[in-house]
């Protein structure tokens, strides 16, 4: 859970690198969360909270995805790649899965070594 927080801490911080374990983490702390949102919402029968929700951690997902690719050594705009249909989400996931670059690199320090 320190690791979603985290993220959420670090709202609109686009510079510096995630670890895989802090992209991976918020990724599935960020999945429960909205399947709970969309449970409460529907027993509710309010279906824009789930809406709000996604709206609510839009920024910090786009965050953490750049923070991610940086670790990588790639550039955060390469995120656009998504926008391709299925090959797109496919190439950011083997992007997301790769092992970041070791030692410092121009988007700043190793997390690992921090």
């Amino acid at each position: 859970m320190n690791w979603y927080l985290d993220v959420l801490k670090n709202y609109a911080g686009f510079s510096g690198r995630a670890r895989r374990q802090e992209y991976w983490m918020f990724f599935l702390f960020n999945i429960i969360a909205a399947i709970v949102v969309a449970i409460i919402g529907s027993v509710l029968d309010l279906g824009i909270l789930s809406t709000i929700y996604a709206l609510a951690v839009f920024i910090p997902t786009l965050a953490v995805g750049v923070r991610r690719l940086h670790d990588t050594g790639k550039s955060g705009w390469m995120l656009l790649l998504g926008l391709i249909p299925l090959v797109g989400f496919i190439i950011l996931i083997v992007f997301f899965a790769s092992e970041g670059e070791k030692g410092p690199n121009a988007y700043g320090p190793d997390p690992k070594q921090a």
